[in-house]
């Protein structure tokens, strides 16, 4: 099994040189059409999808509906996903240096908002590419292990993803 990446880490694809994708901006936003009737009570949050190249030729990228999931809370439920308000990449040509972004808006109760995973199976040059999956959690900054300045959670997200990828480094060198 491949290793979660924390929201904001970049994450290369083996089977197309100079691909990569990172999910980041993990934060509380209304949709810019307004809220889902089916979406009453809960919390609205939005992230984003970034798919940039770095290889020598383009490639066509589909990241559309079905191929982001998004779960939340410490049981894994699904989040409710706004398909109306989100934004995807369907067909698109990403050239040499160039990215394109989805931007997907999902709710959920806000207890649950500490903890958001979000697995993304990419379509490149009409191939299915390998799921990959980003945890993170509203209130965390992007691209951080560790806890906020100041404070240790040691049960907190962060802690639990830095051990796990800590206990897989000492695995692989054993």
């Amino acid at each position: 099994m491949y290793e979660p990446n924390v929201v904001g880490d970049w994450q290369e694809y083996d089977g197309h040189a100079g691909l990569r994708v990172r999910v980041h901006r993990l934060e509380p936003a209304e949709p810019p059409r307004g809220r889902d009737d089916a979406a009453e009570g809960l919390t609205y949050f939005c992230v984003r999808v970034t798919v940039e190249n770095r290889g020598a030729g383009h490639v066509t990228v589909h990241l559309e509906d079905g191929q982001i999931d998004v779960r939340i809370g410490p049981d894994g439920e699904s989040a409710f996903l706004d398909w109306r308000n989100s934004q995807f990449i369907e067909g698109f040509d990403v050239y040499p240096l160039r990215r394109a972004t989805a931007v997907l808006y999902a709710a959920g109760p806000e207890a649950s908002l500490g903890q958001v995973d979000v697995q993304v199976q990419l379509r490149v040059d009409e191939e299915w590419a390998d799921r990959r999956l980003w945890t993170g959690g509203l209130g965390l900054p992007d691209g951080e292990c560790g806890a906020f300045p100041g404070t240790v959670r040691e049960d907190g997200l962060a802690h639990q993803v830095s051990a796990f990828l800590r206990d897989q480094a000492e695995e692989g060198t054993a």
